[in-house]
């Protein structure tokens, strides 16, 4: 009796083996054969699940997108859970951005290069792979205004601008970490500094897990 086919599976294996080809070599360099390769599968197959390379990109990357997500709701079930305030969860979702493993490290790559790629590739431009882009901002906004209301926070403090600064401090420091302009202990102090001014000094609860 043949075997049976998982084909949500297979897609799976084939998404998984462009994120490693684009984390060592970058989208643009991810072709359907590098992939097939990758995976120890025919072109053939790869072209039968993804019939182009733009459809292949954005599977991959909405499961990288998925798994990014996952590792930020672990990480801010764990500060919640241990009755962090507003200050730890804010730096548990902050530090999750950070390259520290394989896993982080290869989301910053790959987020990179998909932005990169999506200013000339119209495909991917057209379709992007995260659906909501403000969520993380949206997040940020509320826990900020959440701190804000019982008084954690130094006097006018605005939480949407503050939120943006921050995510995209957090986004840059990954890159110059990635680079290797400065280690991720050091990223962390960074972005540890300016929450210090942000919070009043006896605001926000314990610190979240930080850099091992």
């Amino acid at each position: 009796m043949p075997k049976r086919v998982d084909h949500a599976e297979r897609r799976n294996e084939i998404a998984e083996a462009l994120l490693r080809v684009a984390a060592r070599r970058g989208l643009h360099a991810a072709g359907m054969r590098d992939v097939a390769a990758e995976a120890g599968v025919s072109l053939r197959l790869v072209q039968y699940y993804f019939e182009t390379k733009e459809k292949l990109l954005l599977y991959g990357l909405q499961r990288l997108a998925a798994a990014f997500g996952e590792r930020v709701a672990a990480r801010l079930r764990t500060a919640g859970e241990s009755g962090a305030g507003p200050r730890a969860v804010i730096e548990a979702l902050l530090m999750t951005s950070l390259p520290t493993d394989e896993a982080s490290r290869t989301f910053h790559l790959v987020y990179t290069s998909y932005a990169m790629l999506s200013v000339t590739d119209q495909a991917l431009a057209d379709q992007p792979f995260i659906q909501n882009p403000d969520a993380a901002e949206d997040t940020l906004t509320a826990l900020l205004r959440q701190a804000q209301e019982a008084d954690l926070t130094r006097p006018g403090m605005d939480a949407r601008n503050e939120a943006i600064g921050l995510l995209a401090m957090s986004a840059g420091l990954g890159t110059s970490v990635l680079v290797g302009q400065r280690s991720a202990r050091s990223a962390a102090d960074v972005l540890a500094h300016h929450l210090d001014r942000i919070f009043s000094d006896d605001g926000g609860g314990a610190p979240a897990q930080g850099v091992r």
